[in-house]
């Protein structure tokens, strides 16, 4: 089992799926809570959630090859954006959002687990979606009993994503913070220098040379 990393306030999580303390939340936003929502009764934060990595298994949704290929290296879905939880039960908390389709619901099932809202259905309340090609993010209702609003709004169609926009389900407000985008995005050699992608290709040419060497001298052997 990988080691746990402590964060500065004594709590230990997977840095693996997490980019922060996700019992700390997101800090240093510069979003003053106060100003721009309304208090709601009944919030009380307790730290439950767990942001689970996307079951490929079932999607239809396009992926860019530049995301498909940077997983691959270095062995981790790279991050999107987030979702951060700014009044609620689970009030500072952040949630990954990585390429395709993120399922939200309360079940450590979904890509994006709000455990400690029960007004959030259990399985696919809503969904973020981010696609490299288009460089878009989109929500989308669920297929559960519950509505999702954005800006206010009641969500029915897949609707456009914009920075800092508002969703709200159940008993949670969610903002909206991409990473990627115009001014940003994954590219394929991130974390890998031109000398090593040559090396490697080199060495990939001589395996393959020395395989066919060896079966030519083979069949000669033969003949």
């Amino acid at each position: 089992m990988e080691p746990l990393t402590r964060c500065e306030n004594g709590h230990y999580y997977d840095s693996k799926k997490h980019t922060s303390c996700p019992f700390c939340g997101v800090q240093n936003l510069g979003i003053d809570i106060q100003k721009t929502m309304a208090k709601r009764p009944g919030e009380a934060g307790y730290d439950i959630g767990v942001t689970r990595p996307l079951d490929r298994s079932s999607e239809q949704a396009e992926i860019g090859k530049t995301m498909g290929v940077y997983k691959k290296k270095i062995g981790l879905e790279p991050v999107a954006g987030w979702l951060v939880a700014i009044s609620g039960p689970e009030k500072g908390r952040d949630y990954r959002i990585v390429s395709e389709r993120n399922f939200i619901g309360r079940s450590e099932e979904m890509d994006i687990t709000i455990a400690g809202d029960e007004a959030v259905s259990r399985e696919n309340h809503a969904a973020v979606s981010y696609s490299p090609k288009t460089q878009n993010f989109r929500l989308y209702p669920g297929d559960s009993k519950g509505l999702v609003y954005l800006n206010e709004e009641e969500v029915l169609t897949p609707e456009l994503l914009k920075s800092h926009d508002i969703i709200e389900l159940g008993q949670t407000r969610l903002m909206f913070v991409p990473l990627c985008g115009e001014l940003f995005q994954w590219e394929e050699n991130d974390g890998v220098s031109e000398d090593e992608e040559e090396m490697k290709d080199k060495g990939k040419e001589k395996e393959k040379k020395e395989k066919k060497d060896k079966k030519v001298k083979k069949d000669k052997d033969k003949g």
